[in-house]
């Protein structure tokens, strides 16, 4: 696209159909392009992950005629790129417009060329190790690795990555997502790999396939995909989840049965999810102010009353701006000082690792 283009008006605001920044008095601009779109799609966005529920429900507050159009909240990362992949000449319905992937899902879909570069007003505030220099994907929050417990069926809690291994915890243990397709999955078999000591990346991918093959063989694990429900039903009484997933689901079940959240005191992970506007969006202006409102003040606070830590989190509290009452719904913070944020390259080559191996070394089908 020219720089011709990239002009929205005679004002010499920042453009609204490029993928460029947004200047704060264009906003206005891009919300009455995005409401003449109609529509924003998006996918794999539970409404009890990271609060995205508040989420979407402030988007639509703040800027009424624009349908948010929700599918598949349930997909992993991977099935959001094969369905920007599904319908690239599909302007219809079933067509994403954003999507909020794992870490190593942002680059590779940049050299797919799936994704569309936007950068946002406040881009300068997102810490430059987790968003592409070009503005092809961002870092949005991050959580860490955390077990969460059905205490009417699990008497002692485990504490560590080792205890699930103990006879004690068969038919128990689950994972919150198939391993071969979703961030959440592959993470957690990383993290399970850095507990038995090997460094992030391949290695501990290796290592924690090699866990789970053992955790398998002695029927701890169940290869069923862990969620609200199945904790609950107790399927799955314990789940290998990102905190602020189980911290939402202990708000959900409301002591129906009581549940207790563990970090684990090894294989402590911290996982970064990144947003990106597909390259063929049918709503691209809608995208853009979606992206705007989900990186405001407004945005990033509901991130953190859905007790996911945004990416904006240091520079929000050096300003002043994060309540205490949202701090204090964390885990204790010294549960994140043993946290290991794994590089882009770590994160690619345990995906690779287990996403390639899961089936040859534990041949549990998770779903």
């Amino acid at each position: 696209m020219t720089m011709k283009n990239l002009l929205a008006s005679a004002a010499g605001f920042a453009v609204v159909l490029s993928g460029t920044v947004v200047s704060a008095q264009s906003i206005d601009e891009l919300y009455t392009a995005a409401k003449a779109e109609g529509m924003l799609t998006t996918i794999a966005l539970p409404h009890d992950w990271c609060g995205y529920g508040a989420v979407i429900d402030g988007f639509k507050a703040k800027y009424p005629g624009i349908e948010v159009n929700e599918l598949n909240p349930d997909a992993g990362s991977a099935d959001e790129i094969e369905a920007i992949k599904a319908n690239k000449d599909n302007t219809g319905p079933q067509a994403p417009d954003v999507i909020d992937v794992g870490l190593a899902f942002g680059p590779s879909s940049k050299a797919e060329g799936l994704l569309q570069p936007y950068k946002v007003s406040t881009w300068d505030e997102i810490p430059a190790d987790i968003k592409d220099a070009e503005g092809y994907w961002y870092g949005d929050y991050y959580g860490v690795m955390s077990f969460i417990v059905n205490k009417d069926l699990v008497d002692t809690t485990p504490t560590d990555w080792a205890d699930l291994k103990k006879p004690e915890y068969i038919g128990q243990v689950a994972l919150a997502g198939d391993p071969r397709a979703s961030n959440q999955a592959i993470l957690g078999v990383m993290a399970a790999g850095m507990s038995t000591g090997a460094a992030p990346g391949e290695a501990a991918g290796t290592a924690g396939l090699e866990y789970f093959k053992e955790l398998n063989a002695s029927q701890n694990f169940v290869p069923v995909i862990g969620k609200t429900g199945t904790l609950a039903q107790g399927t799955t009484p314990i789940v290998v989840a990102w905190d602020y997933n189980a911290l939402a689901w202990k708000d959900t079940l409301a002591g129906n049965p009581p549940v207790e959240i563990v970090v684990p005191s090894t294989g402590v992970l911290a996982g970064v999810y990144v947003q990106g506007i597909s390259a063929f969006a049918p709503h691209p202006n809608a995208a853009k102010l979606w992206m705007e409102y989900l990186y405001s003040d407004e945005g990033q606070t509901l991130w953190l009353k859905g007790y996911c830590h945004p990416a904006r989190f240091n520079a929000m509290a050096a300003a002043g701006k994060i309540p205490q009452d949202l701090l204090d719904a964390l885990p204790p913070a010294a549960a994140y000082e043993a946290a290991v944020f794994p590089t882009i390259d770590q994160v690619n080559a345990n995906k690779t690792a287990v996403t390639g191996g899961w089936d040859a070394t534990v041949g549990a089908n998770v779903e």
